[in-house]
């Protein structure tokens, strides 16, 4: 990658696996030196829950945060657990507001990883939790527009989701491995 550090967003819409995956790849040998960003959104309802009554200041307090971790890592690798583009797929009016485009947003990253949700597998496999409150086709919803957000990133890959998670989790370490492992040979 040029000397370039890895810009690397893992995204999905809920119950896509995520957290667990980043967390587990903080494990992986390859990505020692990197730093790695857990999700804001879960962080901020739990620390507000009233955030769901004021859903635009909730995505815009989610992007000034992500800039400002994102800044803050200035020369370092990092996986992060969603990129500023999903604000604008939960709230797409927010584009205009920031007076920014999917283009500029598109700059900040490397490489774009999401995972599929296990909304898609039905209820048996989807959990909701006092956070995680969205129904399975409210999660579908974001599924696609999250797609559809980020699908025009150069670095674009998306893995579906399966019932066998490890199976799905393999892949995931796959592409991370690609992504590495091609970009130390140029």
């Amino acid at each position: 990658m040029d000397g370039q550090p890895y810009r690397i967003v893992v995204t999905g819409a809920p119950a896509s696996g995520k957290t667990e995956f980043i967390q587990r790849a903080e494990q992986h040998p390859k990505l020692s030196s990197f730093l790695f960003f857990q999700e804001l959104a879960r962080l901020l309802l739990e620390q507000d829950p009233t955030y769901r009554q004021r859903w635009d200041q909730f995505h815009l307090e989610i992007y000034r945060r992500q800039i400002e971790r994102e800044n803050a890592a200035a020369g370092h690798s990092f996986l992060t657990d969603r990129g500023t583009l999903d604000a604008f797929a939960f709230h797409p009016n927010l584009l205009h507001q920031l007076k920014t485009s999917k283009e500029r947003e598109y700059e900040r990253y490397s490489h774009v990883i999401q995972l599929g949700s296990s909304a898609l597998l039905g209820e048996e496999f989807f959990r909701a939790d006092r956070i995680r409150t969205e129904s399975i086709d409210q999660v579908l919803g974001l599924q696609r527009a999250t797609q559809q957000i980020w699908s025009g990133h150069p670095g674009y890959c998306f893995i579906e989701a399966e019932v066998d998670y490890e199976a799905k989790y393999r892949k995931f370490e796959a592409e991370i491995e690609k992504i590495v492992d091609l970009s130390q040979n140029y």
